[in-house]
């Protein structure tokens, strides 16, 4: 599993100066095909608060209420622009053609591509909350996410991710000693997901970057699923904590921290973290779009909300 970030720094980011409709922009889906392109520009009501869990408070939680074609309020979260890593094809925009909120009570990320030009633009947002997992206790990190539903055929080159970065990131420290926590990534329309740690050092580490240390698991379909990971810090022994990944509660991957030392353990489980969610095209991991690559909604990620829990 390819890493999100490799080496870049938002610090060195580009900034890229695009218009922001007044309206939300629903575009054609360009697709090789004789049958017509069904895509997920469907407003379907969500309007939920993240769920509670018994033995659980919600600390933080955002969930993308608003206004057809608004964007994210940005006192919450930081609209990326420009940044482009890991050869990736797509530039970053501030412009609800790429990002929207929908009018149901969710967060759209969409990737585009202008036909003239032949360049991909997509949308990425990055928290500025930010939470350390409490020592002696439990604490959960969830979204609940569909995918647009473009067919498998017509996905390739699309990178949807629901992951975390060490805020330290923000304030100088390199990748991937900031330590990087992939909750949900997904390549090229595979119903599989992939839950992954970037840690240590570039290149090899304990974490044998850029690879990680990472696993898999199947999605049933492109519809509502919830992607959880969960530091458990109750230990009275540090390299006994852990952190596990759940699909729909299912659980999918754990790593110990004893296994990845006292230092490394603390930039992923003992230090402050952010939220991230975006939409890639192309690069080393999924490769480069091709002819049957459709754009717009039907390659989505849509997120119903993002929520921060500690046990009590």
């Amino acid at each position: 599993m390819a890493s999100r970030w490799l080496r870049a720094s938002l610090a060195a980011a580009a900034a890229v100066s695009v218009s922001v409709s007044a309206t939300p922009i629903f575009r054609t889906t360009n697709v090789t095909t004789t049958t017509p392109p069904v895509y997920s520009n469907d407003t379907l009501v969500i309007d939920e608060y993240a769920p509670g869990y018994s033995g659980f408070n919600t600390v933080w939680q955002e969930s993308f209420w608003g206004n057809a074609g608004a964007m994210v309020n940005e006192a919450n979260w930081q609209i990326v622009t420009g940044l482009k890593v890991n050869n990736e094809l797509q530039t970053y925009t501030r412009s609800n053609t790429n990002m929207q909120i929908s009018g149901g009570g969710t967060l759209q990320i969409v990737p585009v591509l202008d036909h003239s030009t032949n360049q991909w633009t997509s949308g990425r947002v990055e928290s500025w909350y930010t939470f350390t997992p409490a020592d002696g206790r439990v604490t959960m990190a969830e979204a609940k996410i569909r995918f647009g539903d473009a067919p498998a055929a017509n996905k390739q080159g699309i990178w949807p991710a629901f992951w975390i970065l060490g805020d330290s990131i923000r304030h100088g420290t390199a990748w991937p000693a900031c330590g990087e926590i992939d909750i949900m990534e997904r390549v090229n329309g595979a119903l599989t997901g992939y839950g992954t740690i970037h840690c240590d050092v570039y290149p090899g580490g304990v974490c044998n970057e850029p690879s990680g240390r990472g696993a898999s698991v199947g999605i049933p379909d492109n519809g509502w699923h919830t992607w959880r990971v969960q530091w458990d810090r109750t230990s009275s022994n540090w390299a006994a904590e852990s952190l596990t990944w759940y699909r729909d509660g299912a659980q999918f991957h754990r790593v110990v921290a004893g296994d990845l030392g006292q230092g490394v353990w603390n930039s992923l489980a003992a230090s402050p973290l952010h939220f991230i969610l975006n939409v890639a095209v192309g690069g080393d991991w999924p490769g480069s779009p091709d002819g049957n690559t459709w754009d717009s909604f039907g390659n989505m990620l849509e997120v119903a909300y993002v929520a921060h829990y500690q046990s009590q």
